[in-house]
Order: structure tokens, then sequence, then C-alpha cells
């Protein structure tokens, strides 16, 4: 385990196991934590600590590249890892302040035809610092505070559990950056164990189900996971989640044309949410070269919202950022030309 993703007990027995008194934890955790810093040698921890800790695992992430858009004032960032592996998110401005994209995964497992951060497949899990280390060098770099994290970026967060668990502890713990549980989304395209797991660390994190179509046999073609969990297991383990956590859950849907935006697509979405406390969340497709299929236009897809909408349920057509660099949901991939 790297030493930046250590809790503070767990760097007193690191610091007491050097000889040293117990309060040099907390200085080593604010440095990681508070100070967003990793270069242990420029801290004033006296010289025989440093240089015992200099040879523990320190992960670092940097950014490597950065894309404006040129229609928002969305950023789609590159990281690079220790290894030399790239990962992708993206930084987004709101009126309330910034939120960022995380991945959690190098590439993805989850094989779901339409995005473009599965397609190289999985390569390894981020580690809870590379996880965390995301968000301390966009704070570095651009001398802002992120307020929002979505757990959307390439990777399928709950695949990489006990990692994502140790990140949200870390980053809400109140000697770190202590952001609230409530601030965080993590997005899971139906892990139903995973589901019922997290449930249990009661963490009023918001849950959004990526579900995307209404029939089984049609998310089993788009969506590889619907083979062993279908859309009944994965509603019912969400539902379990939202009682346990209090929260009330997302769900995201991605409109195909002709694939699952039709009026009966609309009226089985209702039936399958009934009863849920849920935000439902219309995402247009967004294209990417490997998956051929097409968008609805406009008018298609304010008449699927009214449809849900005359049915009690609350819908909202996400706001499409950062489509000129790729930034946009789906299309983030561990892809780099440089040299």
């Amino acid at each position: 385990m790297e030493i930046n993703a250590l809790y503070i007990d767990e760097l007193e027995k690191l610091v007491e196991k050097y000889g040293y008194e117990p309060y040099r934890s907390k200085q080593i955790y604010n440095f990681f934590h508070k100070q967003n810093r990793n270069d242990i040698e420029n801290s004033n921890l006296p010289k025989d600590l440093k240089e015992k800790l200099k040879a523990e695992d320190i992960k670092t992430v940097d950014i490597l590249e950065e894309y404006n858009s040129k229609i928002d004032e969305t950023k789609k960032l590159l990281y690079i890892l220790d290894d030399k592996n790239i990962i992708e998110g993206s930084l987004m401005k709101y009126k309330y302040g910034y939120s960022l994209c995380l991945s959690t995964q190098v590439g993805c497992r989850m094989g779901c035809v339409f995005c473009a951060s599965t397609k190289a497949g999985l390569v390894r899990n981020l580690t809870p610092y590379e996880i965390l280390g995301q968000v301390y060098s966009v704070e570095n770099k651009y001398k802002i505070n992120i307020s929002n994290i979505i757990l959307m970026g390439s990777g399928e967060p709950l695949d990489n559990y006990d990692n994502l668990l140790r990140f949200l502890k870390l980053i809400h713990s109140e000697e770190g950056k202590n952001l609230s549980y409530r601030n965080i989304t993590i997005s899971t395209c139906g892990l139903v164990d995973k589901i019922y797991k997290f449930a249990h660390e009661k963490l009023p994190i918001t849950l959004a189900l990526s579900l995307h179509s209404t029939y089984d046999e049609k998310r089993d073609l788009i969506m590889p996971i619907n083979k062993k969990y279908k859309i009944k297991d994965a509603i019912e383990a969400c539902r379990y989640y939202s009682e346990m956590t209090g929260t009330r859950l997302t769900v995201e849907y991605t409109l195909i044309e002709g694939e699952n935006d039709g009026q009966n697509n609309a009226e089985e979405l209702v039936n399958i949410l009934k009863g849920l406390k849920v935000h439902v969340n219309l995402i247009p497709l967004n294209p990417i070269e490997e998956y051929k299929r097409q968008r609805p236009n406009r008018r298609s897809i304010v008449s699927f919202r009214k449809k849900l909408e005359s049915k009690g349920l609350n819908v909202t057509i996400r706001r499409e950022l950062g489509a000129d660099i790729n930034a946009s949901c789906g299309q983030l991939r561990r892809n780099y030309k440089g040299g």
C-alpha cells in the first residue's frame, strides 16, 4: 500500500516502527492530504524520517495533457501514472463550482458497446492514491477547489471495490480534503453483489445506475453485465441501497435512435422505476467510432422526457459538455498519441 493512501492510525504504526512519536503521523497526513504534496524530501520532517519515508511507496499522478473545449469551459485531462499508464478525466465548471469526473481503472472490462473506455479492455485497477491524486493534481495546477466528484471516468468503480472505499474515506476525512459524501456520485453498470455490499457501508453517496435499456434481451446486447444481473435484480439492489443510505437514486439512460427511445420504452421505464426515490438523467448518445448508432433528434429527446414527466418522474436531459474534445459521457478512453 502506498504511504500516501494510509490512514492516520496506519501512519502512526509506521512512524513508531521508525522510532518516532505518533504525532508525526498527522504531520505526514497533512503534507499529503492538506498540502496535496508528495515531495517528502521538502517537508519539515526530521531528515532521518524523510529518508525512511522516501524508501516507501509514494504514488504520483501528474497531468500529462489538457484539452480545452471551444464551446464551453470543460477540460479533458490526461494523467500519467508512475508505470506510464494513461487515464483520462473531465473538469467541468458550473455556477455552483467545479466538478471532476474521475477514473477508477486503467481501461474497463464491462464491455458496454457504446462506451469508449472499455474498448481496450481492463489493464489494471487504480490504487486509492491514484484515484485521489487526480483531484489533488487538478486543484494544484488550476488553484481551484473541487466541490463535486463523479466517479464516471474509465472503469467500473465497484469493480475496484476495496481501493474505491479507501479513496472515499480519505477524501472525506476531516484531516484531509473533508469532502462531503453527499457531493460524490458513483456510477455503476449494475454489479448487484457490490451494490448490496456498498449499501452496508451506509455512506450517503449518490448511486447512479447506468440502465440504458428497459428490456433484458436488448440490454444483454449492449451491456454484457446484464447477462449476469438482470434489470430487475439491479433495480432491487439500488432500491435497497437507497433505503439503507437515505439517498435518491440516479438512473442514467442513454438515448439511442430506434433502439430505446420509443413510447414503449418510456412506459416500461416508468414501470421499472415505480416506487423508487429516483432522478432520471437522459443522455443523448455521444458518438464513438466503434459504435455507429445515432442519437435521436432534439424533438424526440424532449418528447421522451415529457412522457416520463407526465407519469411523475423527475427528469433532466444531461447538458453536453466538452463534446468537441471527446470529454462527454462515454467518450473517455486510454488514448494518447503524444511523444
